[in-house]
């Protein structure tokens, strides 16, 4: 091993998988053999098992649709909202001047702090999931697309300008291009926050989702089950992990050069 130098796509896959693998044997020991006992960690076996209830008696595949559901809906809006936003905070210092202190005021409010707010003015139906989502997420999206934007080279900029650009050229031609694939890289970012938010939002006032059936589950004291949701949860985010990825390298390939 050396600093900073990459290793091939088959030893990535190999390292990655073998943590895994180094993982599900930890939690195998300590569970078979007797050092945890079951009722606050189930083993392996007896997660499958669980999750093998939770798909073919109580319909967990359509709480995993609904949670997905409004995760990819409350992140698809804050991106609508806070990737414009950022951009042009990015570009003009006096948009950046106007909305940066409320943005980094909000920015640190915790999204579950609103709960009990959104509850009172929208319910508890999927306004209230969608806003929590929203509100964790689109305050961070501005700030970081932002700096990204901001981040521009000035001679690329200046290049921009001796060969007869404008204000509205500068902006699309050069700084959304330079920014963009580390603006996808953002979003990448954001969509796991994205899916704690959910959850939160799910355990209190929800009668479906992946959240709620962990609340269920603790009310139960089985935590097979509870175990097999977070597991959902997070192959759920390795694919789209993945897949932002890829999107990432077949929409943007001058950033690989």
């Amino acid at each position: 091993m050396e600093p900073l130098k990459p290793v091939s796509a088959g030893a990535r896959i190999v390292l990655g998988a073998g943590f895994f693998a180094l993982f599900i044997a930890g939690w195998g020991l300590a569970t078979y053999g007797g050092f945890v006992p079951p009722l606050f960690l189930a083993s392996p076996g007896q997660t499958l098992v669980a999750g093998w209830s939770l798909l073919t008696e109580f319909n967990f595949l359509g709480d995993i649709a609904v949670t997905v559901f409004r995760v990819v809906g409350g992140f698809a809006i804050a991106a609508a909202i806070g990737v414009p936003l950022g951009l042009m905070m990015g570009a003009f210092k006096p948009i950046e001047a106007f909305f940066e202190p409320f943005i980094s005021f909000a920015r640190y409010l915790p999204a579950s702090a609103f709960i009990p707010l959104l509850i009172l003015w929208a319910g508890v139906g999927e306004a209230q999931k969608l806003s929590v989502i929203i509100i964790g997420s689109v305050f961070q999206v501005v700030i970081m697309v932002a700096v990204i934007a901001g981040a521009t080279r000035m001679d690329l900029v200046e290049a921009a300008y001796t060969l007869g650009s404008r204000r509205a050229g500068i902006l699309r031609r050069v700084i959304i291009p330079s920014a963009a694939p580390d603006v996808m890289e953002t979003m990448r970012l954001v969509l796991g926050w994205a899916w704690t938010y959910v959850i939160v939002a799910e355990l209190i006032g929800a009668t479906s989702g992946i959240g709620h059936m962990i609340m269920d589950s603790q009310r139960l004291l089985d935590t097979g089950q509870m175990i097999f949701g977070i597991v959902v949860i997070g192959l759920i985010g390795l694919i789209t992990d993945f897949l932002f990825k890829a999107l990432n390298r077949w929409l943007f390939p001058w950033a690989t050069l």
